[in-house]
């Protein structure tokens, strides 16, 4: 074939994929390479389950999203962090069932979790989330964050890419059925986030944490109220629970075990700190004093733990003072 004739082959195909596109109604987002696989945690209840590493890593794909089949449609929990890997997600879905998704359960409103929620909207699904999204979508750090990925992610994020705001908001335990299935959503406010929220599926006793358990890799601290946290974790575990899936890392039926990461990273945190906060230390000085080596191999602790380590000493400081 000549070169020419190669070039108008390569346009038609272009032409052929864009138009197919343009009449399932669907934006031809930027794909993924970044590779994500199915995993069947209990019947009929999936997991995608992100890579650790920091957040703009392997194309954004550093969080977990699963997903539940009913007989009256589809649930998913969280969206991913872009449209690009919720799209990868949403077709993953398809090879497991022609049913609609018809709920997008998210578990707090964090950029990683997010992004992709725009694929499940635009076919009609119900985005539920906790009372305290509307905090984080009203205020200044949303719109700042999505400017930041549409830089530093793009082309999976850009211009296109937009906040979606719940149409159920969550303020106290709630349940709801679909088909044989019951989900049990769980608020607790601002913990990690402005506010977060557990999912718990039946049958199968699978427990969608969020980001209250990190496995696998250093948490992300943020502005969070780590003393909260630590008191959420401490309650989180209750009766029928078979499989716990974290916000990041492996799913696991050692619910205990898998918590523990996450539990005792935060009080290594809180203890380190408020000790060098007791005595008045400057947290520079306070950090370099602090032997990491339990941490320091783990995935993300380079990007992250300095800055946990400051927000904690910030936020002791704070409670020091009453505030």
């Amino acid at each position: 074939m000549s070169v020419g004739r190669s070039a108008v082959w390569v346009f038609w195909v272009l032409l052929a994929f864009v138009s197919a596109a343009a009449r399932a109604g669907a934006p031809a987002y930027a794909p993924v390479t970044v590779p994500m696989q199915l995993q069947e945690v209990a019947p009929n209840v999936y997991l995608v389950q992100g890579l650790a590493g920091a957040a703009t890593e392997h194309e954004g794909f550093i969080s977990n999203a699963g997903f539940v089949v009913t007989d009256e449609g589809v649930v998913v929990l969280d969206a991913l962090g872009s449209p690009s890997l919720a799209t990868r997600m949403r077709g993953l879905i398809r090879t497991v069932t022609d049913r609609p998704v018809v709920k997008v359960v998210v578990t707090h409103y964090h950029a990683d979790h997010i992004y992709g929620l725009q694929v499940y909207a635009d076919e009609g699904a119900q985005v539920i989330a906790p009372a305290e999204a509307l905090a984080y979508l009203n205020g200044p750090q949303a719109a700042a964050r999505l400017a930041e990925r549409r830089e530093t992610l793009r082309p999976f994020v850009d211009e296109r890419t937009r906040l979606v705001f719940p149409d159920v908001l969550v303020e106290g335990d709630t349940s709801f059925s679909l088909g044989r299935h019951s989900f049990t959503l769980e608020p607790f406010g601002p913990v990690h986030s402005d506010g977060d929220m557990a999912m718990v599926v039946q049958p199968g006793g699978v427990l969608f944490s969020g980001d209250l358990i990190f496995e696998g890799r250093v948490p992300f601290v943020g502005d969070a109220d780590t003393r909260r946290w630590i008191e959420v974790l401490d309650g989180l575990l209750g009766a029928g629970l078979e499989v716990l899936v974290p916000g990041h890392g492996a799913a696991s039926r050692d619910a205990q075990a898998t918590l523990r990461l996450t539990r005792e990273y935060l009080a290594f945190l809180r203890d380190t700190m408020g000790r060098a906060v007791e005595a008045m230390q400057p947290f520079d000085e306070a950090y370099a004093a602090v032997d990491w080596s339990r941490w320091k191999d783990l995935p993300a602790f380079d990007a992250a733990n300095r800055r946990n380590a400051y927000a904690v000493y910030l936020g002791l400081e704070n409670e020091a003072m009453g505030r």
